[in-house]
């Protein structure tokens, strides 16, 4: 072995450590008081009954480090501007670590979009919800959707830069061979990062005779400048009912990279409400951070 992988084991697996060690104590300094049970600017609000005009509450499912209000400070209220009834839920909780939630195993995390779908519908009182996520938000789903049912209460999935085929992070899980150890911890410490990883057993598995199920509608909104989900083409699905856009071919000069595109970027918000009711879309284009 080279001198310099022996030399960097330690390195490695520190790392590790510390960005798993720290995670509580940034938490603590920030406000704990978030939950899905209450409403924030109008969403998660479970007197809300589907229109006419838009009849599917929207769930919005968030990414890896996120929660139910952080990832959606724009987007919900965009969308409840609009009429839905807009949902969100925590999940892929940790022990011990606080606001910053889908780190826990994905197929768990996937049995608590079950649930949490089920408590929305029978609270709105609609046959089918739409899902919108950002990151392993907009992947996640798909489990849910291929293997615990819910197929039959979706209507359609609509993913934000998901990471559908999963990331080698620019090279970093090509590297993890290199230093025994290190993915064991990772698997041990986050195993939702270990399974966002190409490659995964879980990934391998969601992947495995296709892409999509009947039924469901997809779309995937996706940046050129993703520095998390690389290359960002494996955010692409194949298959029926599938439509990949990229948000730089809707406006040339949007910048936004992996965060930007689900946090604030209205261009993909645009798209997000085009896909959740396609027969009113309008076209999408660098003016719609106006619209």
């Amino acid at each position: 072995m080279l001198p310099w992988k022996r030399a960097h084991r330690p390195l490695a697996a520190l790392l590790l450590a510390l960005s798993v060690a720290l995670t509580p104590a940034a938490a603590a300094t920030a406000d704990s008081a978030t939950s899905e049970s209450a409403p924030h600017s109008g969403w998660n609000d479970y007197s809300c009954k589907p229109s006419a005009t838009h009849p599917r509450p929207v769930v919005l499912v968030h990414g890896t480090f996120g929660n139910s209000v952080d990832n959606w400070l724009a987007l919900a209220p965009y969308l409840v501007h609009r009429g839905y009834c807009v949902f969100s839920l925590d999940y892929g909780q940790l022990p011990g670590v606080p606001l910053f939630n889908g780190l826990g195993p994905i197929d768990k995390s996937a049995g608590q979009l079950d649930t949490y779908v089920d408590n929305v519908l029978a609270a709105t009182g609609a046959p089918k919800a739409d899902l919108v996520g950002h990151s392993q938000g907009g992947m996640m789903p798909r489990y849910y959707l291929k293997f615990l049912g819910g197929a039959d209460k979706v209507n359609a999935l609509i993913g934000l830069a998901p990471d559908n085929h999963g990331t080698t992070l620019n090279g970093f899980a090509k590297l993890l061979p290199y230093f025994p150890g290190a993915e064991d911890l990772l698997s041990t410490a986050t195993p939702g990062l270990a399974d966002q990883m190409a490659g995964s057993a879980f990934l391998t598995k969601l992947n495995a005779g296709g892409d999509t199920v009947p039924g469901v509608r997809y779309t995937v909104i996706a940046s050129r400048y993703d520095e998390v989900v690389t290359p960002y083409r494996s955010a692409y699905l194949d298959g029926a009912n599938v439509r990949n856009v990229l948000l730089q071919d809707l406006c040339a000069v949007d910048l936004s990279e992996h965060l930007a595109i689900g946090l604030f970027d209205r261009i993909a918000y645009h798209e997000v409400a085009n896909a959740l009711d396609p027969a009113h879309a309008s076209p999408t284009n660098c003016a719609s951070v106006f619209s």
